[in-house]
């Protein structure tokens, strides 16, 4: 009797939670993460847009993986047209603010390089997302449960906050490799540049080995021809 009273209540839960982590139902404040890599060509400007809700929480992270100087332009407007937060020269940044109704625009502006294009990395983290409906289905399930020693309340909680954990581990993740790719590109960078010098450098001892054995020998060379 247990067994089926725990098999229903476990099949609904799976089917109400996934109901709520695809569709968005009202009665949960989740969050939500996204990031992207692109490349912005020399003298021009990329920007994004993100739809938000009012009193809800939107960050923002970037970093420049390659390109020369590592460095780029943000910015960060409000949908009335306000800068919220800009960055000037910088190869990583994080901002975050309190957002309302509207899109919120963001550019990466790479206009003041002539040459070098830039490849960029960006997480955006919308925290305190509100669901739209009430999730009350799963109540039609729970006739006998006060024998049991766990609500199904508190389940959904417990696998909420496992998700949310979980979201943030994958968010710390995604910034790691990000950081990895970038000391790569630099590493790389850095080996090419060792290898020129070192070349170059060997080539120069090379020829002034030679000119200076040039030098001695003319200096014992006796040039007198000897008179018959």
């Amino acid at each position: 009797f247990f067994d089926r009273i725990f098999t229903r209540i476990f099949i609904a839960l799976l089917t109400e939670v996934h109901s709520i982590l695809c569709n968005g139902q009202r009665g949960f404040v989740l969050s939500f993460d996204s990031d992207f890599t692109f490349t912005l060509p020399a003298g021009q400007k990329e920007c994004f847009f993100q739809s938000m809700k009012k009193d809800a929480s939107l960050e923002i992270e970037y970093q420049v993986l390659d390109g020369a100087g590592l460095d780029v332009d943000f910015y960060l407007t409000s949908p009335a047209g306000i800068v919220l937060a800009s960055d000037q020269r910088k190869s990583d940044g994080v901002h975050t603010v309190e957002t309302e109704d509207g899109d919120y625009m963001f550019c990466f502006d790479n206009t003041f390089s002539t040459i070098s294009e830039k490849l960029i990395f960006f997480e955006l983290i919308l925290d305190n997302i509100e669901m739209e409906t009430e999730p009350e289905g799963w109540k039609q399930y729970i006739t006998g449960t006060d024998m049991l020693d766990m609500k199904l309340e508190d389940i959904l909680d417990t696998i909420n906050s496992v998700k949310s954990r979980l979201s943030k581990s994958v968010q710390l993740q995604t910034l790691l490799r990000a950081f990895e790719a970038r000391d790569r590109n630099v590493q790389e960078s850095n080996f090419e540049r060792v290898n020129f010098w070192s070349i170059l450098n060997l080539v120069v001892m090379v020829m002034v080995s030679a000119v200076q054995v040039y030098m001695l020998k003319s200096l014992f060379d006796d040039k007198r021809r000897s008179r018959t």
